[in-house]
């Protein structure tokens, strides 16, 4: 079964179109990450489909139910903040229970629902604390339980890690995951974070100005891009274009290299000078000078790579990437 239909879906502020003919599926039980940069559309996408925002024309179906004119209390959802949102005068099981306390929920089925939620999350030692007591991470634990103990037909997550430190967002990032898995429920997660969207997601809808560049698995989207702005923004280090022609003369197209292609070798066909190191301890990172642009080369290991150190880089014509004038994916 379809959890999530949308259909033509656009959505104007005055003059200025925000979501353009946004057409895509979300099927029951997958994890789907809308991403992209800034002021793309993402989230105002997750907003129109909470009820939060009205979309302008479109069709938006959750569960089979056309639910554009559903308030969003009564759309079956259930919807993570980034600022977590909790009530500072309630301790974590109540802000846990209000929701339940309105739908006017058994209190036997509110304590039940409570107690599972808890015990997925590690909240258990927590229930009787306030907000104020708690850790970012302990904070952001308790907004998603909160959405837990709904039970809805969706969730939704609006960048719910981005006031957590590094170290934080990954392991929070895995319990999401592994939230997912036990539940087995329809997810939606936007972010900005290509790591996030790659590590997280079943489906990965990429969005640029209001519309959906692509859509596929991340793996699919990486090794396969439609176009060459699909093919920046997924992967750290970011793929490296140059002109074709520094390889192939006359070749007017982009070439498009990701930096782990790359290698050092005696007869490559690029040449450039080091101008700065990145030592990671497992990977070492080389940014170099090539007579048309900077390219960042991945290192597997320690190398012994210095700036000022004049390179010749290879690659394997199987993993190269080229791309037309408008950005289109060229064979």
């Amino acid at each position: 079964m379809t959890a999530l239909s949308l259909k033509s879906v656009n959505k104007s502020f005055g003059n200025v179109h925000v979501l353009k003919d946004i057409d895509l599926e979300v099927e029951d039980g997958e994890f789907v990450v809308f991403v992209g940069p800034s002021g793309c559309g993402k989230s105002t996408l997750l907003r129109v489909i909470a009820g939060l925002e009205d979309a302008s024309s479109g069709e938006i179906r959750i569960g089979g139910d056309l639910v554009n004119l559903t308030p969003p209390a009564r759309r079956g959802i259930a919807m993570v903040f980034q600022s977590y949102a909790l009530y500072p005068h309630l301790n974590v099981r109540g802000n846990m229970a209000l929701a339940l306390k309105q739908e006017r929920q058994p209190k036997a089925e509110i304590e039940a629902r409570i107690a599972e939620a808890s015990r997925m999350l590690g909240l258990g030692d927590y229930l009787d604390r306030y907000p104020s007591e708690l850790s970012g991470g302990q904070r952001q634990r308790v907004a998603i339980g909160r959405a837990i103990v709904r039970q809805p037909k969706l969730f939704l997550f609006d960048e719910p890690l981005s006031n957590l430190d590094a170290a934080l967002r990954m392991n929070t990032r895995i319990e999401i995951a592994n939230l997912h898995r036990a539940l087995d429920a329809s997810m939606i997660y936007v972010t900005h974070d290509q790591t996030e969207a790659m590590t997280l997601a079943d489906k990965i809808v990429v969005l640029r100005d209001g519309r959906v560049e692509q859509v596929g698995s991340p793996m699919d989207l990486y090794n396969n891009p439609a176009n060459q702005f699909v093919a920046g923004f997924l992967g750290a280090p970011s793929m490296n274009f140059l002109p074709a022609e520094l390889v192939q003369p006359g070749d007017t197209r982009t070439l498009g290299l990701r930096p782990e292609a790359l290698y050092v070798a005696e007869d490559g066909a690029l040449r450039g000078d080091v101008t700065h190191v990145e030592r990671l301890g497992g990977d070492t990172n080389v940014i170099v000078r090539t007579p048309a642009t900077p390219i960042t080369v991945r290192l597997f290991g320690q190398h012994p790579v210095s700036v000022g150190d004049e390179l010749r880089l290879g690659y394997d014509a199987a993993n190269a990437y080229y791309f037309d004038g408008e950005g289109r994916r060229s064979a």
